[in-house]
């Protein structure tokens, strides 16, 4: 039979697929390029892309032209897009194969003909098809993971094999092996912490309160299930016990066995662990047990939303001894602004507002890269004026830290207009 057309073009949909694979990006990558080489394809690129929380985007350019799909995984429901040239690949073969393997329970499909060679006139001095196929690039990966907001999204290149993946009873833990920040934890398709930048979240959430306090001995913290913020705590001689409380194992499991580096304190004497709910520890804490507590918590929502409330705030206070500092991450004012808003008027209403100060950091792979820490003193203690220069220079002498530093906490504190008119500080 003579050849009509240049090329096959089969518009794809599928229905009732399963929820799980639908947002798997892993999972539709490999389905995509199995589907191509089953209709013997030659694979030149593959990219995908997952969009939190749910959906994924991806495209498997062959030597013969293209697969692309997108996914709703919230209604079953696929998109394809498979467009062959030539007679070596069989379209239908692709079809069968994505049918099969994303669990649809019916599909439709329509083939157009593409480049019609009635409608066409071949062009002279252009490369031989011999030519083309000894020019055929080796397959090139671009796997990607999406953390997308309302308004905003920051995106990572993996290698496209999730490190680690568990579903606990409370959240959902990731580990991404990222090009450009390396493992990189998430929770429910938010960052946690990548092995390049954590340093400068957890060396600030912990040291500013730790260079402040004229002697914390006793250290609670809440969240912080990777184990960079008690890695951080432990740099300090003075320190008898600092305390981790962490909802989930799994969070812990994750840090261990993929970021060692980060977690490498939960073997540390000094630690005492704690596989518990924060909230109702806070709750049940003795008045006045502590020289400070780091809330290391996600975002507010799941199993940290409680940790963004005046009750859990209240407990905290009352849980610090009477030189007490509670320091937390409150979010970003540019990604957040409204719970960011919102959390330092409730430290303003529970320790006063001239002992709640804000400082900021800078970590590329949040939303936005500003992030905030609070300070919050139960006594006199101001984050610029008790600053102690040698317990400082000691921290320096004997740890390589990588982000803070004493001319970083001076200027942590100095905010920029639009967060001083957020917070409503006068000038």
């Amino acid at each position: 039979m003579t050849k009509q057309a240049l090329g096959k073009h089969i518009l794809v949909e599928f229905y009732n697929c399963p929820c799980e694979i639908l947002n798997d990006v892993v999972r539709i990558e490999k389905c995509m390029l199995r589907a191509a080489k089953e209709a013997e394809a030659t694979i030149i690129n593959s990219a995908f892309h997952h969009f939190s929380p749910f959906g994924v985007s991806g495209v498997v350019v062959i030597q013969e032209s293209h697969l692309a799909i997108h996914t709703w995984p919230e209604y079953g429901y696929v998109a394809l897009d498979i467009f062959t040239c030539g007679e070596s690949v069989d379209p239908w073969t692709a079809y069968d194969v994505l049918i099969k393997d994303l669990e649809a329970e019916h599909g439709s499909a329509m083939q157009i003909s593409r480049g019609q060679l009635q409608l066409l006139t071949k062009q002279s001095n252009v490369p031989s098809q011999q030519q083309i196929l000894e020019q055929r690039s080796k397959h090139i990966r671009n796997i990607w993971f999406t953390e997308r907001g309302e308004n905003m999204s920051v995106s990572f290149r993996h290698s496209g094999d999730v490190v680690f993946r568990e579903k606990s009873k409370y959240q959902k833990v990731e580990v991404y092996d990222t090009y450009a920040y390396g493992k990189m934890l998430t929770i429910d398709g938010l960052v946690m912490c990548t092995e390049k930048d954590e340093h400068g979240y957890h060396e600030m959430i912990t040291h500013v309160p730790m260079l402040t306090h004229p002697n914390p001995k006793n250290v609670l913290v809440i969240g912080g299930g990777d184990g960079g913020t008690i890695r951080e705590v432990t740099r300090y001689k003075n320190l008898e016990k600092v305390t981790l409380v962490e909802i989930d194992q799994v969070v812990i499991d994750a840090a261990k066995k993929h970021l060692p580096t980060i977690s490498s304190a939960f073997n540390h004497p000094k630690l005492e662990l704690h596989v518990a709910d924060g909230i109702e520890f806070v709750r049940s804490a003795p008045t006045g047990a502590y020289d400070i507590i780091i809330v290391d918590s996600s975002e507010p929502c799941g199993p940290s939303e409680g940790l963004f409330t005046e009750e859990f705030y209240r407990n905290a206070y009352n849980a610090l001894n009477d030189d007490g500092i509670l320091v937390t991450q409150s979010e970003s004012p540019r990604f957040n602004a409204p719970v960011f808003c919102e959390m330092y008027d409730c430290y303003k209403k529970i320790f006063g507002a001239h002992k709640v100060h804000c400082y900021l950091a800078f970590i590329p792979t949040y939303n936005s890269g500003m992030w905030s820490f609070s300070f919050s003193s139960k006594g006199e203690i101001h984050p610029l004026q008790n600053f102690k220069e040698e317990q400082y220079n000691e921290l320096v002498r004997n740890n390589d830290l990588q982000y803070y530093n004493k001319e970083i906490h001076q200027a942590a504190f100095a905010l920029p207009n639009f967060v001083r008119k957020m917070l409503k500080i006068s000038p």
